[in-house]
C-alpha cells in the first residue's frame, strides 16, 4: 500500500509519500509561502539532493496539485500514476474532546473538525483545506485524519481541567488538550519496541523539545498528563513561545503596553521563549554560539530552557511514583547533546546516571544514553509523526 502524507499548515504544506510495504520513503519535501508570489516546493530527492521549482500558488489546491505532478513527473517523480495512491493521511491539529484516535475522513467527521476550528484558528481550516483539495484532485481515494490532541484524551480528569468556573468547561470546553500526541505516541511506542519491554507497567516521560516543545507522563502506553494545555502555549519554554506564564503578569502587560488579546497572542506565541530572552534567536544553535562569544542573555535563555524541562519531568515522576524510561525527542531532544545532557543530569535522586561521552557523541539516533546500571533507562528515539500517520492510515484503509 502506498500512502501519500500531508501536513498542511496556513502558508506551508509538508508531505512524505511511504511504500508500506517495506515503510520506506518514496518522496517527501513541502511548500512554502502559499499566498505569497514567491511560493515555491522544494522536493528532498533520495540521493539527499534538493529541487526547488517556483510557482504562484494562491491556495492549497495549486500547493497539492504541483505535489502530485512531481510525484509522476519523468525526472523526479517515483509513480507512474497518481492511481498508485491508495489512501492520504492527514495531520490534523486539534480534535477537542470529539477525538480520541485517528478516523476516516466523511463529512461527519469534517464538519466536527471545523467546530474544534475555534480552538486552533491558525492550524484546523489549513488542514481542512488539504482536506478538501486530495478531495478535489484524488476523488474516490481513502482520507484518514490523525489528530494532534487524541493521544491526550486519556488524561483523567484532574489532571485536564483547569481551576475556573466549571460553567466555563460546560460553555466553551476550556481545559487542557495537549499537542505533539501524534509525536508523543511513537516515541512511547518505540521506544519499548526498542528495548524490548511491554507498554504494561512501564512509567514512561517522553521529552519532545525543538522550537515546540513539550513533555508527557505516559503509564501503561497511555497519557496520563502533559505539559501543553487548551492551546500549544502552555508548558515548557520553547523557540518562540512564552510557556507557564502568570496571568496576572498576563494582564499586567496587556493593560501597560495598551495590547489587545491579538498582539499579546502575538507577543506570547512569536516574541518570546528562546528568542525574547536571549534578544538573538529561536534556534538553539545560534543560542549555542552566541554563548560561546560572551552573550549573557543568550547564556540565560539556555539555563532556563533546561530548568524547566528538568521541572515538568521531576513533576511526572511524582505523578506516576517514580520514572522507568526517560525519552528525548524532537529537534533539540535528538540533536543538541548538550541540552539534553544537562537536562538528564538533574535526577541523580531517581537513580539516573548518564554515559555522558556516549550522550555528547550521538545525535539523530536511536541510542540508550544512559548507565547499565541506572535505574531509569534514558534514550534518544527520533520522531516520525509522519510514518505513525502513515500507519494509522494504512489500518483504517485495510478495515474498510
Amino acid at each position: 500500500m502506498k500512502i501519500l502524507v500531508l501536513n498542511c499548515g496556513s502558508s506551508s504544506i509538508k508531505y512524505k509519500l511511504f511504500d508500506m510495504s517495506d515503510r520506506s520513503v518514496m518522496a517527501q519535501g513541502g511548500v512554502e509561502k502559499i499566498g505569497l508570489k514567491d511560493s515555491f516546493l522544494q522536493v528532498k530527492l533520495p540521493n539527499g539532493e534538493k529541487v526547488k521549482i517556483e510557482k504562484e500558488m494562491p491556495e492549497h489546491t495549486i500547493g497539492i496539485q504541483l505535489i502530485l505532478d512531481t510525484l509522476i513527473d519523468a525526472k523526479i517523480g517515483c509513480l507512474k500514476s497518481l492511481k498508485e495512491i491508495d489512501a492520504v493521511g492527514h495531520r490534523v491539529v486539534h480534535g477537542g474532546e470529539q477525538f480520541a484516535s485517528s478516523v476516516v475522513i466523511t463529512d461527519e467527521v469534517k464538519s466536527m473538525v471545523v467546530k474544534c476550528s475555534d480552538l486552533a484558528p491558525l492550524h484546523n481550516p489549513a488542514n481542512l483545506k488539504g482536506i478538501e483539495a486530495i478531495e478535489k484532485t484524488l476523488p474516490g481515494v481513502p482520507q484518514v485524519g490523525v489528530f494532534d490532541t487524541a493521544f491526550h484524551q486519556t488524561m483523567p480528569d484532574y489532571a485536564y481541567m483547569y481551576a475556573l468556573p466549571y460553567e466555563m468547561y460546560e460553555k466553551y470546553a476550556i481545559r487542557r488538550y495537549g499537542f505533539h500526541g501524534t509525536s508523543h505516541r511513537y516515541v512511547s511506542k518505540r521506544v519499548c519496541e526498542f528495548l524490548g519491554v511491554s507498554p504494561e507497567g512501564k512509567k514512561i516521560v517522553t521529552a519532545h523539545i525543538g522550537n515546540g516543545g513539550s513533555c508527557a507522563a505516559v503509564m501503561d502506553g497511555k497519557s496520563v498528563d502533559t505539559s501543553m494545555g487548551l492551546t500549544p502555549i502552555e508548558g515548557l519554554m520553547m523557540g518562540t513561545r512564552a510557556g507557564d506564564l502568570d496571568l496576572g503578569a498576563a494582564t499586567y502587560i496587556m493593560d501597560k503596553e495598551h495590547l489587545t488579546t491579538a498582539e499579546f497572542s502575538n507577543l506570547v506565541n512569536k516574541k518570546s521563549g528562546l528568542l525574547g530572552v536571549s534578544g538573538v534567536s529561536s534556534d538553539a544553535r545560534d543560542i549555542e554560539a552566541a554563548i560561546k562569544e560572551g552573550n549573557k542573555r543568550a547564556d540565560l535563555a539556555r539555563k532556563m530552557f533546561i530548568y524547566r524541562v528538568k521541572k515538568y519531568i521531576g513533576a511526572y515522576a511524582a505523578a506516576m511514583d517514580g520514572i522507568d524510561i526517560l525519552v528525548f525527542t524532537g529537534g533539540i531532544g535528538e540533536n543538541d547533546t548538550y541540552i539534553r545532557t544537562e537536562i538528564a543530569k538533574g535526577f541523580n535522586y531517581l537513580g539516573v546516571k548518564i554515559d555522558e561521552e556516549k550522550s555528547r557523541k550521538s545525535r539523530g539516533e536511536e541510542i540508550v544514553i544512559s548507565t547499565p546500571d541506572s535505574k531509569v533507562t534514558v534514550c534518544v528515539i527520533p520522531t516520525d509523526e509522519e510514518l505513525m500517520i502513515a500507519t494509522d492510515t494504512e489500518s483504517l484503509v485495510k478495515a474498510l
